[in-house]
């Protein structure tokens, strides 16, 4: 298995959001999470991405694997594209980035600098991260955020990709990207909602 989560339970500021959260990921494999905004999806991902610790259970598979993208793009806007690629695959001690400008249309952008695009185009900028890092497993959230339908159809291409290459996905998304996915739904394992304090809702 590419990585395994066994009863997990994650919260934000010691007050338990999710627990008993289990499942697999295979290689090839993606796994859709769904729930309703505050479900707590983004709090599990950063927890399997060791972004912040869980507060029981274990994920095993996640060291030096994944390759972690959420709202933030990640970039340097005084960069060209081809150089913030090139930045991030030396972080992860890569080399080439041709592969990640043909997956996301990124060529004729290249010696763009990255402040001087589009809200979509830095998006797609920030998604070829993902190509550089050589990393298998991907975990996602709400990647498609201001991307229109041909950009999201470059991205579900490029996860195809990474699929058929022997990596895997964990992606956060409301909608359909085309993909063959399990989906687990986030809500049968949300905490009481007694135990959590609305004060803390807004950052999940």
């Amino acid at each position: 298995m590419d990585l395994t989560v066994t009863n997990l339970a994650v919260g934000r500021g010691g007050v338990p959001v999710l627990a008993g959260v289990s499942f697999a990921l295979a290689p090839g494999e993606v796994l859709v999470l769904r729930g309703p905004n505050g479900a707590g999806k983004t709090t599990l991902l950063r927890s399997i991405a060791g972004l912040q610790e869980p507060m029981a259970g274990q994920v095993a598979g996640a060291e030096d694997r994944i390759a972690y993208a959420a709202h933030a793009d990640g970039l340097k806007s005084a960069l060209t594209v081809a150089e913030n690629l090139a930045f991030w695959a030396a972080v992860f001690e890569q080399t080439g980035i041709d592969q990640a400008l043909s997956a996301f249309d990124l060529h004729d952008l290249q010696d763009r600098r990255a402040g001087q695009l589009s809200a979509g185009q830095k998006r797609r900028l920030g998604l070829a991260r993902l190509v550089v890092t050589g990393r298998p497993v991907w975990v996602l959230d709400e990647p498609t955020v201001s991307l229109d339908a041909a950009s999201v159809a470059l991205f579900a291409q490029a996860v195809r990709a990474h699929l058929a290459a022997g990596g895997s996905a964990l992606i956060a998304t409301h909608i359909d990207l085309g993909l063959d996915a399990r989906v687990l739904d986030v809500t049968p394992y949300r905490a009481a909602l007694g135990a959590v304090a609305s004060s803390d809702e807004v950052f999940l």
